[in-house]
Parts: C-alpha cells; structure tokens; sequence
C-alpha cells in the first residue's frame, strides 16, 4: 500500500472494517433528521459542509455513491450485527432503492439530475436586526472562537456565570443563545426555566464556518429567536432554522462517529489511530472522530449521547464503555490504544 502512495490502515475481519462501520452515523443521522421533518435534504447537506466542514454531506454523498450500495452496506452491517439498531437501515433510502431513485448514476436519487434540473436551496433565514449588545455568562469554552467572531461586530459584555444558566451562554434581551447538548431546546429551556431559549450547532471552525443551525425551544417568543438569529448573522454567518430536533446536525452526527469509533477500539477492531486515519485519508472527514471527540470535550459528547438516547428512547445511542471510562478518567479518546484481536 505505502509503494502505491496510500496509508494503510490494519483492520480486524470483521462486518465493515472500519470505514463502512463507523461511518453508519453519517447517514444514519441524516435520514433521522429528515425522516422526522426538522430539516431538507438540502439544508441538512449545507449545514455539514458549511459548518462541520464535511467536503460533501450525506444525501449528496450517498447519491454519489449509490443509494442502492449505501443501503446494501447499511444493511449488511445490521444484519451481520445480529440486528443492533445502532446502524438499523432507514426506510427513506429503503424507499428510494425501490423506486430506482440510485443517485448520480439514475438520474435521480435525493437530488435530481436531470439537464437543466434547478438545483435545491436551503432554508436560509432572511437577514434580521442585529442587537447592539450582548452578554456571556460564563466560559464559552470550544465556542470561544464565535464569540470573538461576534465581538467585532456587537458589544460583548463579559460576566461570571449564573447558577442554573447555562455556562457560556449569551443573552441577548431576555433571548439566551447557548451551544447544544444533545436535549432539545424546549426540553433544556423547561428544566432551566429559560423561556426564551435558542440552541446553536457545533462548528468545525466558528471562526471561519459559513453556517449555523439554531433551533428555539417551543416557548421561545419570535422576537427573542429575531435578536439572537440577527446577533449571529452580524459575523457574516447564515442562519439555517430548525425545528427543535435535539442535538441540531453536526452536533449529534459528531457524538454518533465518535461514539461509534470508540466502539471499534474497545471491540479491538482498529487501534485508535487507525481509526482516524481510515475516516480521514478514506473518506476525506475534515478530522479523525476520535481527535475530534476530544476537541469538543468527551465529557460533552457523553451527555449529548445520554440525551439523545432519553429523547429517543433507543438503545441507538447508548454510549461506548470507552467514552464512559475517558470521561471518568479525564482521558483523550485518541490517546486509545486498542489493537486488532
């Protein structure tokens, strides 16, 4: 392999190597995103791209790879895993194999094709009044770099944090804009008696991505959703509104790859290395899951795990034994050893 110019990367025999198994979450969360109504095709691809800068997202890349392949593998690894709902196929691409609907090579798949089909827009909100001012309560910790991003264009006003506020949260008015953790925004807005509650998405690089999601809790008035969407978009970032789907795009798709990385390093599938080179140098991920688990905190990828996993009632997101040891440990997830069996 390395005479060829390529990194190998040692794998255990077992259903989907690395790749193929811990990719599942990519568009295995995507289809669940759109299958419940809380966003298009077209604006859950942007988001990845634009946010998580992902090179492509997951409909236009299962329409690249064929929805027909991207369903087999999907269904190959659920059923040589006896079934584990965590890569259980979706209906939707079901669907499409069976309408013929493959992607590129069809001319149809979630996109169309066709010579001179228009090509879909996402939801993009339409600019709003920015405030003059804002306040952060606490240490925005990895949102750090959107908040100096927004700090050149809005007063920020820097104070300690409020017990029962969420830490590093932003108020804008009685509007409070704060980083997902994998609850919804009406749920976390009830259990901290914030009404008025707007969630932001993860960012691979806030200080240089093109887009957000945000989502306002079910409580939350529209002018109070108004100034925190225009408090955002004063930084040159488009708003992509949701509704309130707990733990936005890239968030719960970052916690599900590196959930599921570490499962391949606890199961002794890959060491964990591997694991981040193969997601990386083999399907071109801006950063290996692992590395990026660690860069948004393992403690926070294990409470959006748990939440999600309450808000679903599904066995889908139970966390990895290692992502619960790292985070009782304060250990780094690519610091894993794991070795092939």
């Amino acid at each position: 392999m390395r005479s060829m110019g390529k990194t190998p990367a040692r794998a255990k025999d077992t259903p989907g190597f690395i790749v193929n198994r811990v990719a599942r979450p990519f568009y295995n969360e995507g289809l669940r995103i759109l299958g419940d109504g809380d966003a298009s095709v077209e604006t859950i691809d942007r988001i990845m791209k634009q946010a998580g800068s992902f090179r492509m997202g997951p409909f236009e890349l299962m329409d690249l790879i064929g929805n027909d392949v991207n369903f087999a593998v999907t269904r190959s690894v659920w059923e040589a895993c006896y079934h584990d709902p965590r890569y259980a196929p979706s209906v939707l691409q079901q669907e499409r194999v069976a309408a013929g609907f493959f992607g590129r090579k069809s001319g149809r798949g979630y996109f169309d094709y066709a010579p001179g089909a228009a090509p879909p827009s996402p939801s993009t909100l339409a600019p709003q009044i920015a405030p003059k001012r804002a306040v952060l309560h606490g240490d925005p910790g990895i949102a750090a770099p959107l908040v100096e991003r927004l700090a050149a264009h809005v007063e920020i006003e820097r104070r300690e944090a409020l017990p029962g506020f969420p830490d590093g949260a932003l108020a804008v008015g009685d509007a409070v804009l704060a980083l997902s953790d994998g609850r919804t925004a009406t749920a976390r807005g009830a259990a901290t008696r914030t009404r008025d509650l707007v969630l932001f998405d993860l960012a691979l690089d806030y200080a240089a991505c093109k887009r957000l999601a945000l989502a306002p809790a079910d409580s939350c008035a529209p002018e109070a959703f108004a100034a925190t969407a225009g408090l955002v978009q004063a930084s040159g970032i488009a708003v992509s509104r949701l509704d309130d789907v707990a733990g936005l795009v890239v968030m719960r798709t970052v916690a599900a790859l590196a959930n599921e990385a570490a499962d391949a390093v606890t199961h002794g599938i890959a060491t964990a290395a591997d694991v981040d080179i193969a997601m990386q140098k083999g399907v071109n991920y801006p950063r290996g899951p692992l590395r990026w688990g660690d860069d948004v905190g393992v403690g926070r990828i294990r409470d959006v795990l748990v939440h999600l996993a309450a808000h679903y009632g599904e066995d889908r997101y139970r966390v990895s034994p290692l992502i619960a040891r790292r985070h009782a440990a304060g250990g780094r997830l690519a610091a894993a050893a794991g070795a092939p069996r």
